[in-house]
């Protein structure tokens, strides 16, 4: 997959191209919708397809009330389309000089001086241009009268689901609703991000983590959650804990991933790895352990978690990996 930086870094195409337009915050099925229906039209017409993103998020251009914390970070909104097989991505700057385009200019500088669209997919409500004036009935007319086609895709609401959208994931997420992120999104929800030094406690007591040092946005909130740990290997099971370890009285916020003893080599050292972590669901709240028997109830409490997260998984499949094997 081609990464272009604005739409008129594209080269010409005989043919011209196929092309959906959107944030693809998560990537996730709504979206992944409208890729599935640019690649056929692409194929069928012997077009190139592509993706019109934005960076920033235009929220954060145009300010107002505080934008939304993205579901993925840039690099993985990458992978996660190129595994889509589109053709190229474009990666626009959203500026003054974005904003201020009227729809008519998008269409014709846009769409069919710099993108050479021959088919556009856009989702039922999808708007451009500045003040957001154009709409799906604005690109049916334009489409008429300049000789391209434009196709609206529904909403997409898996049954006995909310419609997919970026903003239902982030609730669902952020309300530690994992079951429900993963059948909007079509995969579970990960973080990205290295392997750090932590405290070492858990080596202590038998429970060695990996710490990961993310870089999403997005978190879920404190608790104890059944997932898997991914650094390039494939996906390993593992019991996570994100929060302040309420025990220790540590005041920090960490996200630490146990993975089950016989997923990893002994003596196996991922600090440093680039990694992805992957929630399944949620076991259970924090909990700050008192008293005499403080540490023995808390290894206690962190091998039922194990369990419990063995138990789980192995209902489960793991999510396909986006680094390795």
């Amino acid at each position: 997959m081609e990464i272009l930086r604005h739409f008129r870094d594209l080269a010409p195409a005989q043919a011209g191209t196929a092309l959906t337009i959107g944030n693809f915050d998560g990537v996730h099925r709504g979206h992944r919708a409208l890729v599935a229906r640019v690649k056929a039209a692409a194929e069928a017409r012997g077009l190139s397809a592509g993706v019109l993103t934005f960076e920033p998020h235009p929220a954060r251009f145009l300010g107002g009330r505080a934008p939304p914390p993205l579901l993925s970070t840039r690099a993985d909104k990458r992978r996660l389309l190129a595994g889509l097989g589109v053709d190229f991505l474009i990666e626009q700057p959203f500026d003054a000089d974005w904003a201020s385009l009227t729809p008519e200019r998008f269409v014709s500088e846009v769409l069919l001086e710099g993108l050479r669209c021959r088919h556009l997919v856009v989702g039922y409500d999808f708007v451009f241009g500045a003040r957001r004036a154009g709409t799906v009935d604005t690109l049916r007319i334009a489409a008429d009268a300049h000789g391209f086609t434009v196709e609206v895709v529904s909403a997409l609401a898996p049954e006995g689901q909310a419609v997919a959208s970026s903003s239902r994931i982030r609730a669902a997420v952020q309300a530690g609703e994992f079951p429900v992120a993963t059948t909007l999104l079509g995969r579970p929800y990960h973080l990205h991000g290295r392997v750090v030094a932590g405290a070492q406690r858990g080596r202590q007591i038998g429970f060695p983590t990996a710490n990961l040092q993310g870089d999403n946005e997005l978190l879920p909130p404190p608790g104890v959650y059944a997932g898997w740990l991914d650094w390039g290997e494939g996906q390993r099971a593992a019991a996570i804990s994100v929060g302040d370890n309420p025990t220790f009285g540590d005041t920090g916020f960490t996200v630490e991933a146990h993975v089950l003893a016989e997923a990893i080599a002994p003596g196996a050292d991922l600090y440093g790895r680039e990694c992805h972590l992957s929630f399944a669901a949620r076991l259970r709240g924090m909990i700050r352990f008192s008293g005499p028997n403080a540490l023995a109830d808390l290894i206690a409490a962190i091998g039922a978690d194990v369990e419990a997260t063995r138990a789980l998984l192995a209902t489960l499949s793991p999510p396909p990996s986006l680094l390795g094997p």
